[in-house]
């Protein structure tokens, strides 16, 4: 079995068969760990507020429960890989290719390009992914 992230949070909604958790901290608590990729101190800095997700409710946990919420090992990785390294790296591709072709002018639209384009890609991925269960955050257990 893969390893997991996990965090602890609070069931403060119930929806058919989800609950909306709100977690006691920002990122995957690993921070300062072997691995870790200081994800915390990013969330603090621009979302200072308690995060809630709509997760799987498999146990039937209830409104008030304390419960320990978990996601597939290198999902969080994968996420932030696509959310951050595709659109900087089609961005500055974009801007180094209408550089070739129409200098500074090309440069700007070529990187608005690969910017927009590659929202658009990660909204439809999104999109068509939904329904993937193995990279959803799922309770894990009632504390």
């Amino acid at each position: 079995m893969s390893e997991e992230t996990t965090i602890r949070g609070r069931v403060r909604a119930l929806e058919a068969d989800e609950a909306l958790v709100e977690v006691e901290q920002g990122g995957c608590g690993r921070c300062h760990e072997e691995g870790g990729c200081g994800g915390q101190q990013l969330t603090q800095m621009f979302c200072s507020g308690p995060k809630s997700y709509r997760v799987a409710n498999p146990h039937g946990v209830q409104v008030g429960d304390q419960v320990t919420v978990a996601i597939a090992a290198g999902t969080i990785r994968q996420t932030a890989n696509l959310a951050y390294g595709l659109p900087l790296t089609v961005t500055i591709a974009g801007a180094a290719i209408g550089t070739q072709i129409n200098g500074d002018l090309g440069a700007m639209i070529g990187a608005a390009i690969g910017v927009v384009g590659s929202l658009i890609y990660i909204r439809r991925r999104a999109q068509s992914t939904g329904g993937n269960l193995a990279s959803r955050p799922y309770i894990v257990s009632r504390s």
